[in-house]
């Protein structure tokens, strides 16, 4: 196979070299909300055509390789005085993955436990290219059906006017939950 960013040979889909010399993360701090945080990893420019591999079949793997380089890293410095629950942001399954379940489950170390299927949209609006107007004007709706009184980290790949770890927020508070932060791959505002 070809290695998806430089085309040349390869037994991954990225390759060990692009791995090596392109994946290097950065995090980023950005506040969203007085004292609500999201920590990304990438601009989004960097790897935007990597993200938009959760459209095909073979993304579940470009996305298991940046977790790997990103939330798993990030898991394994984490640290909490109680276990916190990693949120997926809407892991609906698509063309036979999750995106943000994938990232979720790079979260998992000894205090941070992935929590599937509890955190769902019931408005599928696309905000990929949308306006702030827009996106402000179509909320995702989301509905919890998890436990209360966890403490959180929201999980999601991108995160552009932060709206949605906001709405995401609000009703993980209503269902009595800490909502710590959020972690994203990409910040399209880094």
């Amino acid at each position: 196979m070809k290695c998806t960013v430089c085309q040349k040979f390869s037994w991954e889909i990225i390759c060990q070299t692009c791995q090596k010399n392109l994946l290097v993360p950065n995090l980023h701090k950005r506040e969203v909300d007085k004292d609500f945080f999201v920590y990304s990893f990438y601009n989004h420019s960097e790897i935007s055509e990597l993200l938009n591999a959760k459209y095909h079949f073979f993304g579940d793997k470009i996305y298991n390789i940046l977790a790997k380089h990103t939330l798993k890293r990030f898991a394994t410095s984490f640290t909490y005085s109680n276990t916190v629950s990693a949120i997926p942001i809407d892991d609906t399954v698509n063309d036979n993955f999750s995106h943000t379940a994938i990232l979720a489950k790079n979260l998992q170390s000894k205090i941070i436990k992935p929590y599937y299927n509890v955190l769902k949209a019931t408005n599928k609006v696309k905000y990929a290219g949308q306006t702030l107007e827009f996106r402000q004007k179509h909320k995702r709706d989301f509905k919890y059906s998890g436990k209360s009184f966890l403490d959180v980290i929201l999980v999601d790949d991108i995160i552009t006017t932060g709206l949605t770890m906001l709405e995401a927020r609000e009703i993980l508070q209503q269902n009595d939950c800490n909502v710590l932060f959020g972690v994203a791959l990409s910040d399209a505002k880094f």
